[in-house]
């Protein structure tokens, strides 16, 4: 018997090997072995999540693909498509600016051979950098916060902090130099009266603001002397006159438009012209209605700089949601 199990023993090449699993085969997974690894697994992830709740270790790799994925709020939401929606208004308010713009270049043939030379000084030249700028601007901040681009939000909220900076700059400014406002504004009344006649956009401007504020000339009516054609030394039949927008009624019988009614206006005394011209300067017409409505002009002013910085932030919390959108996929 002792002798068959020393036999037995022996790895005999014809006898069939046993491949069940046993204690003495470590390379053969022990029964159970799942189960144990399961487990393990588990109190690992146990650690984890007790470390990522007591703040440690947070550049862990497996504690960042652990983190829940970050979902926009409804604000966030919010946020991102009245952003949309405001720069969208303002870029068709800013085409329309240009399509404006253009348009009156064009049908003044500005971009002739001829005037192209003076097409600096046109003052639809405003409206055409005016518009382009605007649409820009607003069109970079629309396709931002649609395609949730932080390139182009980055640069549109830089763009409205410069201009907010810009704007602030100019009101200090501009309340700094009160004394030397009038003096520019009259040269450049003045200017306007002297190419009345030549300059069609010159001419409407000089008749808005003559016939809006019931005034004519800078200081007074004899200020036209300054233009060419109403010059009392000038030959034509406009010498010594006005224009038909410095008449207190410009209209004849109250239905057809008089031209002629500020003929010879200025060779007239104060008392007698007081009945047929205004006297009085835009300068101080446009004085009286500044301080007539201050009070609106500030609160329009307040409330233009508060839309902006209004965009700015709404601007910078969509920025940090994308920023924080892309660090958790």
């Amino acid at each position: 018997m002792r002798r068959y199990m020393v036999i037995k023993r022996i790895p005999w090449p014809w006898l069939r090997r046993d491949t069940t699993q046993n204690e003495s085969s470590p390379l053969i997974p022990k029964e159970g072995s799942a189960k144990e690894d399961a487990e393990e697994l588990d109190h690992v992830t146990t650690d984890l999540q007790a470390e990522a709740n007591n703040g440690q270790d947070q550049s862990n790799p497996a504690f960042t693909r652990m983190q829940p994925r970050y979902k926009y709020s409804l604000m966030d939401y919010f946020l991102k498509y009245f952003l949309f929606l405001c720069n969208l208004l303002f870029t068709v308010l800013g085409l329309v600016v240009l399509g404006l713009g253009m348009w009156g270049l064009i049908s003044k043939e500005s971009f002739e051979q001829e005037n192209i030379s003076s097409i600096g000084t046109d003052p639809m030249l405003i409206l055409v950098t005016l518009g382009l700028l605007l649409t820009m601007l607003c069109l970079s901040g629309c396709v931002g916060a649609l395609r949730e681009n932080c390139c182009l939000l980055k640069l549109f909220s830089a763009a409205v902090l410069v201009l907010i900076t810009i704007q602030v700059l100019f009101a200090i400014l501009a309340y700094s130099m009160q004394d030397q406002i009038g003096g520019y504004l009259r040269s450049g009344m003045l200017a306007a009266m002297a190419g009345y006649q030549d300059d069609l956009d010159l001419r409407f401007i000089t008749d808005e603001i003559q016939s809006n504020l019931q005034c004519c000339g800078a200081d007074n009516y004899r200020d036209w002397e300054i233009n060419i054609y109403y010059n009392c030394s000038a030959p034509g039949v406009l010498a010594c006159g006005v224009p038909a927008t410095c008449c207190v009624d410009p209209l004849e019988n109250g239905t057809v438009w008089n031209s002629q009614c500020g003929v010879g206006a200025q060779l007239l005394d104060e008392f007698t012209a007081q009945s047929v011209i205004f006297l009085g300067g835009c300068l101080g017409g446009i004085s009286r209605w500044i301080e007539q409505h201050e009070g609106l002009i500030g609160t329009v002013a307040v409330v233009v700089i508060g839309v902006q910085i209004m965009t700015l932030f709404i601007t910078t919390r969509l920025l940090e949601s994308i920023q924080w959108q892309k660090v958790y996929i």
